[in-house]
Formats: structure tokens, sequence, C-alpha cells
């Protein structure tokens, strides 16, 4: 990690930065161009998140144009718990391996630099690109939360997937 905790530079594929007020056209429209996969938020949203202490909003940056190419969400960064969401990781072209390098950099910081002790997130349950990525990083299947969301006229399951300290071999 560089030196400036509000950017990063995991490889020369992509940069890591705290998300600005510039970036939010491009993360509304990563975000529908997700859908079904992600349920959206609306731009407030977004920027309740870009303030709050207890979040961090980042972008994740196409270092030969500057573009955004996805962006990632964690929340409850000072959970007394130490338990960190991940609640939103979103790759605008995925299928080139930034999905799991930003996963690896964001283990990291959360064991690291911001001294979590689990780190987890959920999943639709039809989502298996997804919910492999993540396995392949570490993070384990804790339960499913049956049919807790209603989309149009159908209900979906949630998986909870997390990953503890211990288990983080990428520190």
């Amino acid at each position: 990690m560089m030196g400036n905790l509000d950017r990063a530079a995991p490889s020369g594929r992509m940069v890591l930065r705290k998300t600005e007020e510039r970036d939010l056209d491009a993360v509304l429209k990563m975000e529908a161009d997700a859908r079904p996969w992600v349920i959206g938020w609306s731009e407030k949203q977004h920027r309740n998140a870009m303030r709050d202490p207890d979040a961090e909003h980042w972008v994740m940056e196409d270092p030969d144009t500057g573009q955004p190419v996805g962006y990632v969400i964690l929340q409850g960064i000072q959970n007394p718990h130490g338990s960190i969401e991940l609640t939103r990781i979103v790759v605008s072209r995925p299928g080139r391996g930034l999905g799991k390098e930003a996963l690896r950099f964001f283990i990291r910081r959360c064991f690291g630099e911001l001294g979590a002790h689990r780190l987890w997130l959920d999943v639709m349950e039809h989502n298996e690109r997804a919910r492999r990525a993540y396995e392949s990083v570490g993070f384990v299947r804790e339960g499913t939360l049956r049919e807790c969301l209603k989309i149009g006229e159908r209900y979906v399951s949630l998986h909870i997937m997390s990953i503890l300290r211990h288990e983080a071999k990428l520190i």
C-alpha cells in the first residue's frame, strides 16, 4: 500500500482511491449495469456513504485512462466488535481479475490498517460467479437468509459469507 491511505496501487492494472463527487455518475452507471446482481442505491445514499465516518467508498480506476472501472463500499469500519461489511463491490467489466485483486487489497486493509476481526458480505444465491470469487480469496459461507429480498415479483435468498483475521493468508 502506498503512504496515502486515500489512494493505493495494488498493481499496474488499477488504482484504488477514495470516491469523489466527480465519480458519482460513473458509479451510478456501473451500478445500474450490474443489475440484477446489485440492488441500486440512490445518488444520496452514495454521497452519504462517502461522508460517513463509519464507511469507506472507493473507486477502482484504470491507470491509463483515469476512468473508473469499479467501486467498493465498506461499512462498519468503527464497529466495536471488529466486524466490517463489504457492502458492495462492482466491476464494470468482470472476468479480468480486477475484482479479486480489489478483494485481496480490502482484506489486507480491513485486517491490517483498520484492525478488523471479521470481514463479511452477502451475495445473492444465484450469483455463482461472485460467490466463487469470494471463496477463491478465503471467504466462507456462514448461512443463508432465505427469500429475504423481493425483486420484482420473486423472492431471492442471500448467502452470508465472511473471512476472519486468522483465516486471511493475504496480510
